[in-house]
């Protein structure tokens, strides 16, 4: 069934200044990094920064989905607190693991593992009687995303073994890059031993860091989300009231999410310094930053300007396609704060679903 918020999405367009970071590592320990026109780029990749959108989701007291290998556990706790022996208890949760998860990390929700043990239960805990496809229709019934485990609705899931259960994701990340050229420091230290007699280091080592202004791309698709809370239907009254608050805890946890790598040696406590949301309805579009800027008194103020020419320029150039429906700037000459953000795009999405 069709519902207002389809082919709608809310555009955010972040640039966000580090000092000396390494936010997110490679598999030897350095900064990640990417070439982009030609040169290399500091990079923080789209999975570090969704895990830690997923746990501000938490701080700010949305009750969110686990991602585990534990499967097993989880659910022969779960069917052991509906009356199940330790050995049932146990049979149960690896029938659970082998019909879903084979050793991979499973996405679900508390809902999800209570139900999981309830029907369990109503098997009398007999292992060899849980089949998945009925697993499939009890998870369908029993996921509510907007009570429990909006980060499930947010950025999906795939379950290979019970395509079922498969859920498309509303929000898209783009890995964030550095707007400029940037290169990788080393940093050598050294550690004293307060017990050592004699004089000289104890322990010597070296990390790599960098420092940079990154440019973020979030796209939330409204229609998708709306489809993942919903599993569609028309919008009423209570339903544009989750839709406000799915999206006003995404915007709160996006502005605050900061990846944790290093945090205690190379602090990096840094809110947004500039961003451009679009409402709209067209094509998405994301800037690539191909040219990299050049420092002029440091590298945010060319880097707003480059990233408002370029969406200037797009715009015009798309014409009617563009469909924008409103938008809203965060920045050094703005008087807006996050929670007007999160006033407009309320309003926003009031227009749509009246």
């Amino acid at each position: 069934m069709s519902h207002p918020f389809q082919r709608t999405h809310i555009e955010y367009h972040i640039l966000q200044s580090f000092p000396v970071t390494c936010l997110n590592r490679d598999d030897v320990g350095a900064p990640k990094s990417a070439v982009v026109g030609g040169v290399t780029r500091a990079r923080v990749s789209s999975q570090c920064w969704k895990r830690q959108v997923r746990q501000e989701l938490r701080n700010l007291g949305v009750q969110i989905g686990v991602r585990t290998k534990q499967l097993e556990t989880r659910i022969a706790e779960a069917c052991k607190a509906l009356g199940a022996s330790e050995e049932k208890a146990g049979q149960c949760g690896q029938a659970f693991g082998k019909e879903l998860a084979d050793d991979t990390l499973f996405f679900f929700s508390s809902q999800e593992a209570g139900a999981f043990a309830e029907y369990a239960k109503s098997l009398a805990f007999d292992a060899e009687k849980i089949k998945g496809k009925d697993i499939a229709k009890v998870a369908k019934k029993a996921l509510s995303p907007v009570q429990d485990g909006l980060d499930i609705a947010l950025f999906g899931r795939m379950v290979a073994k019970a395509a079922e259960m498969n859920m498309e994701a509303a929000a898209s990340f783009a890995h964030a890059i550095s707007t400029h050229k940037a290169s990788n420091e080393v940093e050598f230290f050294t550690a004293l031993d307060d017990l050592q007699e004699e004089p000289g280091s104890a322990h010597m080592g070296s990390l790599e860091f960098n420092s940079a202004t990154y440019y973020r791309y979030i796209s939330l698709d409204l229609g998708q989300l709306y489809t993942n809370l919903f599993d569609g239907g028309s919008c009423d009254a209570q339903r544009l009231k989750d839709m406000q608050h799915a999206v006003e805890a995404f915007t709160k946890a996006l502005y605050l999410a900061v990846p944790v790598a290093r945090q205690t040696t190379q602090s990096g406590a840094s809110f947004w310094d500039y961003a451009r949301i679009f409402v709209r309805k067209g094509q998405r579009l994301q800037a690539s930053f191909d040219t990299p800027v050049s420092a002029k008194g440091g590298h945010l103020a060319p880097s707003i300007q480059a990233l408002e020419n370029f969406l200037q320029k797009k715009e015009q150039e798309a014409g009617s396609l563009f469909q924008k429906q409103g938008s809203i700037v965060l920045g050094p000459e703005s008087q807006e704060s996050v929670d007007s953000i999160v006033v407009f795009l309320k309003d926003m999405l009031a227009k749509a679903g009246s």
